[in-house]
């Protein structure tokens, strides 16, 4: 595995002290040698408009490019009444439209969140899942990071202390890539016609 590998990591929280954001921060410290793990902020995505689909904002082709580009992508989400943030689903909707111009079809992708409460956003990811099915998003399913009770696993900073879960990323990031290695031929010999 002496290839690069592109890594598009995208958190679910517009707030700048956010967990997940931090959490992100995180996986990034935690990627093997030789994987680039860059971030997208969500802020500049303005909301859907299917009447500005055919000629999207400038952030929104940004961001289908950026995704384009990457070898796989790392969703951090929080859980935001039982589902996924508003302004994830608003991106990916963009990302999605228009109709044949998906930038997500056939994506590797992994799934983390923290969260304050008790379920460490289980629900916000399970949801996230049900999403992928449509737009073609493959995801893996082990290792499951899901940060509960968040407060006791950061510190002041930000920085994740919390062993496990830095065991536990270490692990979703390495699965990752892995997977993606393994769907990417598939995804050529379609477009080759093999």
């Amino acid at each position: 595995m002496d290839q690069s590998f592109r890594i598009l990591g995208i958190a679910g929280s517009l707030r700048r002290q956010s967990y997940n954001r931090a959490a992100l921060e995180a996986a990034k410290e935690l990627v093997r040698e030789g994987v680039e793990l860059t971030t997208f902020d969500l802020a500049g995505i303005p909301p859907f408009n299917q009447d500005e689909e055919l000629a999207p904002p400038a952030a929104v082709t940004e961001f289908k490019r950026r995704i384009r580009e990457a070898d796989a992508i790392l969703f951090v989400t929080p859980e935001y009444n039982y589902s996924v943030p508003g302004v994830l689903k608003n991106a990916i909707d963009w990302a999605s439209r228009p109709y044949g111009d998906s930038a997500w079809s056939g994506k590797a992708a992994a799934i983390m969140g923290a969260s304050p409460g008790t379920l460490g956003t289980a629900r916000a990811q399970s949801h996230l899942r049900q999403i992928f099915v449509n737009i073609n998003v493959f995801t893996i399913n082990q290792p499951e990071v899901m940060i509960a009770n968040a407060a006791q696993r950061f510190d002041k900073e930000g920085r994740l202390t919390d062993e496990v879960a830095r065991k536990r990323i270490r692990q979703l990031l390495q699965n990752l890539e892995d997977w993606a290695r393994r769907i990417k031929p598939r995804e050529e010999a379609k477009e080759t016609g093999a």
